[in-house]
């Protein structure tokens, strides 16, 4: 999830001492990472410790968030530069074809469905609760937290302000987008350290992926400040250890940007070759940009009752492998605005599917039913 962080906070003022920032981590935390093996300060790593770039930045993002700059500075000189995390946010040199099938079956297996049928089952009253406030389907919920983390079996390993700063003042200058790239993860690092002091937590006891996402479900700093909520009450937010704040965060983080309640994800949709005009129809992407009307008259089919809705519609082609070489023919749905802010969390109409059937999927183990085959009913 990727937002910029604001930029304009007042003048600088003193914190509490250094001691008391580092010599404890919260429990919250300090619990999540029980029994995990923790990267280990080796002396051949690099740290930020002398590094101008860091050292200037540390003054302005305490001129910024009204932080002491000492502070700030002691923190981003523990920050290793990890070689690892470069290599990692690199595209892949080798690109295989996309494969719809495959990529379903790496979500929607046994193991997850298990632990998604224990997940909703024990948090069953922060879920309707959710659904209830939001609008937001509590199995749209679920398969979120089952894609990202497993529901939180695999919240990520490494220190997240290492991760951030490698990532801030270390960008591999061979990515496509790496100046981009760069000014997004500044943004990052500069909203995780006005969180940690927010928080009034440890900025050293965090761990996260690679890319700094947290928590179950993988919120970055941005949308922690922007999204996240206190959805149980205890007076603090926990993405880490608190199944209630992430579930109440999801949900939010979908209102926010635009669920539609009782409005589909997507519907089944067919291709009339007489008059198709696939390339017009890929044009927008994700993006809903048809009526129904327009759509049909480019060649896209649409049953009832879905003609009755009146768009807009974007088509959703899944591709399901080279069938030059064994694949099976393309997949298609026609996608609502649910399924763009679907495609929110994660800008990939494969992702958006994946989460939409896993929940579903999840769900109908609740029931006792069979889990559909692939491109299930649509999630309203």
């Amino acid at each position: 999830m990727q937002h910029q962080s604001p930029r304009l906070m007042p003048a600088l003022h003193t914190l509490l001492g250094m001691t008391l920032i580092f010599s404890v981590a919260t429990s919250a935390y300090a619990e999540s990472d029980k029994g995990r093996k923790q990267p280990k300060t080796k002396p051949s790593e690099v740290t930020y410790a002398s590094d101008a770039r860091v050292q200037q930045f540390a003054i302005d993002v305490a001129l910024r968030r009204d932080l002491d700059p000492v502070q700030v500075r002691q923190v981003l000189a523990q920050a290793r530069k990890l070689p690892q995390v470069q290599k990692l946010i690199l595209p892949p040199t080798k690109v295989s074809a996309k494969n719809w099938t495959a990529y379903r079956a790496r979500f929607i297996e046994p193991v997850r469905l298990k632990a998604g049928h224990s997940f909703w089952t024990d948090h069953r009253q922060w879920l309707e609760k959710a659904e209830a406030e939001t609008g937001v389907p509590a199995s749209l919920i679920v398969g979120v937290i089952g894609v990202e983390t497993l529901y939180g079996r695999h919240m990520g390993t490494f220190r997240t302000l290492d991760a951030l700063t490698t990532l801030a003042f270390d960008f591999p200058a061979a990515h496509p987008r790496a100046a981009a790239r760069t000014e997004f993860f500044l943004g990052e690092l500069e909203q995780f350290l006005s969180l940690t002091h927010r928080q009034g937590t440890d900025p050293l006891s965090y761990r996260s992926s690679y890319a700094g996402a947290m928590g179950m479900p993988q919120f970055m700093p941005s949308s922690w400040a922007k999204y996240a909520v206190d959805f149980d009450g205890d007076g603090k937010i926990d993405l880490f250890g608190s199944a209630a704040d992430a579930i109440g965060s999801v949900a939010h983080y979908f209102k926010a940007f635009g669920w539609k309640p009782g409005l589909v994800t997507h519907v089944a949709v067919g291709l009339d070759a007489t008059r198709l005009d696939l390339d017009a129809l890929l044009a927008p992407d994700i993006l809903p940009s048809f009526s129904t009307a327009s759509f049909e008259a480019k060649g896209a089919v649409l049953g009832e009752p879905a003609r009755q809705h009146p768009g807009p519609w974007a088509l959703i082609e899944l591709h399901n492998g080279d069938t030059t070489r064994g694949g099976q023919a393309t997949s298609y749905v026609a996608g609502t605005d649910n399924f763009y802010t679907v495609t929110r969390y994660n800008w990939s109409s494969y992702y958006a599917m994946a989460v939409i059937e896993l929940g579903q999927a999840v769900e109908q183990t609740l029931k006792g039913q069979p889990v559909s085959p692939t491109l299930a009913a649509p999630l309203r």
